[in-house]
This record gives C-alpha cells, structure tokens and sequence, in this order.
C-alpha cells in the first residue's frame, strides 16, 4: 500500500486488538476502522494511514466508487497482485471473481455504499490443473470522502495458502453485511418487521355492486330511535 501520505495524527495504537487465528490482517484492519471512527457514523478516507495497519499492509486495499456497483482500486497491496499476477490498481474488485459472482459482488458494494454497512465475504476458488482449491476471507469498511459522500472503502483481502497459477478468482460462498449507527457498534442488517394486522371483520351481508349495507340509527342509550312520524287511529 502506498505509504506516502503519513500523518502522525492518523495513527491508532492497535497494541491491544486480538487477532482472529488465519486471518490476523482482517482482525487488525477492522479494529484499526473502529478505533477511527470512534463515536461517528464513518471515518474519512483523509484519516486512513498507513502505519495504523502496517501488519497488514500487503492485504489491504482502498476503493473508490466510479458508478453504480462499480468500484476501482486505487491503493491495493501486494496479496492482490499475487492472486491476479499483475499490478491492480485501477482495476475493479469484480476483476476477482467469477463471471457469475460479479453480479452479486456488486449488488453488495451498492449495500456498502447505500447503507453505509460493513460486507464480510467468505470466498472460494475452485481447483484446476496448477491452481489448488482457495478458501478466503474479503472485509469491506467504507469511508466517507472528504466531500462528506460515502465512495470510498477500507478493504481487507486474505487467501491463505499456495496461490498457484494466477490469475485466480472466485465465487462468493457465503456474505455478512453489518448495519452502521452512529455512537453503536455494527450490527447484523435485519428487514424492518411487518407491524401487526388487523383482524378481519366479515360482514353480515354482503352488498351487490357498490351499494351499502342499511344500518338503524341508534341513539347515545344505544336503542333504536322510533320513527319520526306515527299514524294515530281514532273512531271519533
């Protein structure tokens, strides 16, 4: 990752951040993007530095937003070149999957962008004659620009194990996309629940056309109120 915008006020100690086993790099990115963005919605892309996560500088990456599902690395380091066997910056993340991932790989950045939300992707390869089976892990943590939009993303690349013959891609096997609230911490993205309905009244009779049914009017007591106009019979 280019190290040249260093900033002594951007650096995070992340001393006491516990790594996940296999995938350390991750554990330390996203505990690098918590810690920035602190008690606010996202931290800004000006707030990343490099030596926040100089640990896991080969597998981290920064992408811009260019157009709709469509996001292009401009800062990628060294673990994505070794999985494309080429330099990628400028590149789109889709470029790492499958024919048939790309569509869902880019409905989720629209989720990351949208949202904002944080998208973990679990990632496989399928092996090939000088290209072993691949299992991974790709994080993605959007940033906000200094324009104040969200098109800008913190991500985290890990494959662990023997490469192969690059270029190698994949499929999405699995997708966790967490919420992002301003003062909370990330939480599981749920659809807002259906309020609860109403019983169904049937009526007693159902009117033809658009006709209504008749009701008697009934007073405050209740009762039928008797008929305005009564005949009176008299033998006089």
């Amino acid at each position: 990752m280019d190290k040249s915008l260093l900033n002594a006020q951007n650096v995070v100690t992340m001393s006491n951040y516990q790594p996940e086993t296999g995938y350390t790099a991750i554990a330390q990115v996203e505990a690098y993007w918590e810690a920035l963005r602190g008690s606010r919605l996202l931290p800004k892309r000006s707030d990343i530095d490099p030596r926040g996560i100089e640990k896991a500088l080969e597998n981290a990456f920064i992408l811009e937003r260019i157009a709709p599902g469509i996001a292009r690395l401009r800062v990628a380091g060294s673990h994505l070149n070794d999985l494309m066997g080429m330099e990628v910056r400028g590149m789109p993340l889709t470029a790492f999957f499958t024919p048939e991932a790309r569509a869902d790989v880019a409905d989720m950045l629209e989720v990351v962008f949208q949202t904002p939300a944080i998208t973990t992707l679990q990632i496989t390869a399928t092996p090939a004659p000088g290209r072993p089976a691949l299992e991974g892990r790709l994080v993605l943590l959007p940033l906000k620009s200094d324009l104040g939009d969200v098109s800008r993303v913190l991500g985290c690349l890990v494959v662990p194990g023997d490469v192969g013959l690059a270029p190698r891609r994949f499929d999405v096997a699995h997708k966790e996309v967490l919420q992002i609230v301003a003062g909370q911490p990330p939480m599981p993205k749920t659809d807002k629940p259906a309020g609860p309905s109403l019983p169904r009244v049937e009526p007693a009779h159902q009117p033809s056309g658009m006709a209504e049914n008749m009701r008697p009017f009934a007073g405050k007591s209740g009762k039928a109120r008797p008929p305005y106009l009564r005949l009176v019979k008299s033998d006089d």
